[in-house]
């Protein structure tokens, strides 16, 4: 299962994972976006779930569609995500972005985390592997970036909580945090974005397709192993010693 699989990374880790052989549950708000994912996976067998990942209905659907599908579930790459509004003083930030990003990267991740033990726990063979998209950002922040920041570095205590409580049903979490993949989000990369000195300064970025390759070697491990977190980045990227 890739949730955000409409566009970016989550379309990149759908493409490899199909290309590998697996059958894929797409989760997305988008259906129109989800259609064009699954267009692309050539012939793989694909459901596509439009979901909302804040609402715990629509995650309980999707889980429950996917189970219908497939009779299991052995991965969730736990991918939705939001930045919330860009260069925004952290004194100016309004409440109602603030909860917005962390309804969508914080609980939503948690949501589908949730419903995914219930199903990997119940399943025969029991267990299966959590993957979870953290960020650079759950390491080091950028200016003007407080709610993804926070919630970055809260996703790196769902990863190791879910590592914990998940040993007991076989079921491993790792989380993947990612720098400038060349996505819609990270356009604005390659024109200058805000830096810690206070200039603006382009940035490298790397294709999305080298995340997916990284994504997918984490994912078809045994589960007696894991691996508990990489780190994908543009090789010169402004992050060891950003500020």
């Amino acid at each position: 299962m890739v949730t955000g699989a409409g566009s970016g990374i989550g379309r990149s880790v759908a493409l490899a994972l199909a290309g590998a052989g697996w059958s894929l549950a797409l989760a997305g708000r988008r259906a129109e976006a989800l259609e064009e994912t699954a267009s692309l996976t050539a012939g793989a067998d694909v459901l596509r779930v439009p979901t909302d990942v804040t609402s715990p209905d629509d995650v309980t659907a999707l889980f429950a569609a996917a189970r219908e599908r497939f009779g299991r579930v052995d991965l969730l790459f736990n991918n939705a995500g939001t930045f919330g509004p860009g260069g925004v003083h952290l004194e100016d930030l309004p409440h109602e972005a603030w909860r917005h990003v962390v309804d969508v990267n914080l609980t939503g991740s948690f949501l589908c985390a949730q419903a995914a033990f219930r199903v990997m726990k119940d399943q025969d063979p029991q267990g299966g592997r959590i993957i979870n998209n953290g960020s650079i950002s759950a390491h080091a922040p950028r200016p003007h970036s407080v709610a993804y920041t926070a919630t970055k570095h809260a996703v790196t205590g769902l990863t190791k909580s879910l590592s914990l409580d998940g040993r007991p049903y076989r079921i491993a979490c790792g989380q993947i945090d990612i720098g400038n993949a060349a996505t819609q989000m990270t356009a604005r990369m390659e024109t200058g974005v805000l830096q810690a000195d206070g200039r603006t300064a382009p940035e490298p970025v790397m294709d999305a397709d080298d995340v997916a390759r990284t994504v997918l070697h984490m994912a078809e491990l045994p589960l007696e192993a894991n691996v508990q977190f990489a780190t994908v980045m543009a090789t010169a990227m402004p992050y060891i010693g950003r500020g």
